[in-house]
């Protein structure tokens, strides 16, 4: 039997707790109706018999509290919601808790922004972590010593997991499913909750809003010119002369402020561009190619699945809104 504990942190995502609940104890149920034991001792754990969330529209009564959890075998932390700097101060005093059955042998897993309860433990410095796209610069912010993957949705790394943003979280939970009984259970886990249960990749719902909360203020006007003017091909060199910042100064500087190359922020301005044409328009490939200053059909192909998971034409096949 594994024991499963699934805190309930406050400000948690009621239906990040509700979720692994309600698939480890269907597991359960699948186990026992093809004549197997039930593997998943599954609780409910906080600091309090009960805690309050979304602004007390829910209640949420644990199982357990700390205290009565001596050793587990997993434990999740769900999505937290609000301000994340705010929430991980709220949940401080989970954190001895979790380090503690993480050094006793337990595996750790976040659930989307539980991320950022995690990493504040110090389990994730040196390693490798996803979190919602949305908040990824906020994250490299606070936990500047945990490598975050952009765009994945599952890491996993010595005993601890995380999963991408939103509803990607059901495929960490297909995932520890399969690892812990067998390929066919996770199948029939995912038909049963119709999860995609292969999908690797957020890229595809990412929107590229430019890192711009940073204090230097010439490589922000920087940004903007990239931006008023993606259809154009830009060099590294007419950037550094047009704020007359020195070539290498200009690189290390744009890089330390938005996490990107210049010619990687370039991209992504006229991926992001070219993915809104897909969207709203009835060009074809070719047209959003030129539209956005790409002449290589195999270069831009390549980035844009690069960036987005799928190529321009699976992209605008998902996507595209019929035009009145």
């Amino acid at each position: 039997m594994k024991n499963v504990s699934i805190l309930v942190p406050e400000t948690a995502v009621i239906e990040a707790v509700a979720d692994p609940h309600y698939m480890f104890n269907a597991v359960n149920q699948f186990l026992v109706a093809s004549g197997k034991e039930p593997l998943f001792n599954v609780k409910l754990v906080g600091v309090a018999k009960d805690v309050k969330l979304n602004n007390s529209l829910f209640t949420v009564h644990t199982d357990c509290q700390l205290e009565d959890v001596k050793k587990t075998d997993l434990i999740f932390i769900p999505a937290l919601s609000g301000d994340m700097a705010h929430a991980v101060s709220l949940n401080k005093n989970l954190v001895p808790w979790i380090v503690d059955q993480y050094i006793g042998g337990a595996e750790v897993a976040s659930l989307c922004l539980g991320a950022f309860l995690l990493a504040s433990t110090g389990l994730l410095n040196g390693k490798k972590c996803s979190t919602h796209w949305g908040f990824a610069n906020e994250f490299r912010g606070m936990f500047p010593d945990v490598e975050l993957v952009d765009g994945s949705i599952i890491t996993e790394e010595h005993r601890i997991y995380s999963s991408g943003g939103a509803n990607s979280y059901w495929n960490l939970l297909l995932y520890l499913v399969e690892k812990y009984t067998d390929r066919d259970t996770a199948i029939l886990a995912s038909k049963y909750f119709a999860i995609d249960i292969d999908r690797e990749s957020q890229a595809a719902f990412m929107m590229f809003k430019g890192q711009k909360e940073h204090d230097d203020e010439e490589i922000l006007q920087a940004q903007e010119f990239i931006e008023e003017n993606y259809q154009d091909r830009l060099t590294v060199d007419q950037l550094a002369d047009k704020f007359a910042i020195g070539k290498r100064s200009f690189e290390r500087r744009f890089r330390k402020a938005t996490n990107n190359t210049v010619i990687e922020y370039a991209q992504r301005v006229k991926i992001e561009a070219a993915k809104r044409s897909f969207e709203t328009s009835r060009k074809n490939i070719t047209e959003v190619m030129f539209d956005v200053g790409y002449t290589d059909t195999k270069a831009f192909r390549t980035i844009f699945k690069r960036h987005t998971g799928l190529t321009p034409i699976e992209y605008r096949n998902k996507y595209h809104k019929q035009v009145a």
